[in-house]
């Protein structure tokens, strides 16, 4: 459960990567405090929290078994495990 949530975080960080990469490139100082207002941060994570939403919705519709399949989890049979697969 640890790997989604770093993952979210993740996504939840690439504006601010993005930006800071910016930054970098037009060599307008990536630590001044002049470079980070307000206004940018706001829409920075405005950003970020539309890409977390958009990825949750795509991780629901898109990730899981098919519709009207069933789950047989994984068992024991005749001595030998049989790993889960959806029918």
């Amino acid at each position: 459960m640890i790997r989604p949530a770093f993952t979210e975080v993740g996504i939840f960080l690439i504006p601010f990567a993005v930006y800071a990469a910016f930054l970098i490139a037009t060599r307008s100082g990536l630590l001044l405090q002049s470079s980070w207002p307000m206004h940018v941060i706001g829409k920075l994570v405005i950003g970020s929290l539309l890409l977390v939403v958009v990825s949750f919705i795509l991780l629901a519709h898109f990730s899981g078994a098919a519709p009207n399949s069933t789950y047989i989890p994984a068992h024991i049979e005749n001595g030998k495990f049989v790993p889960g697969v959806e029918k």
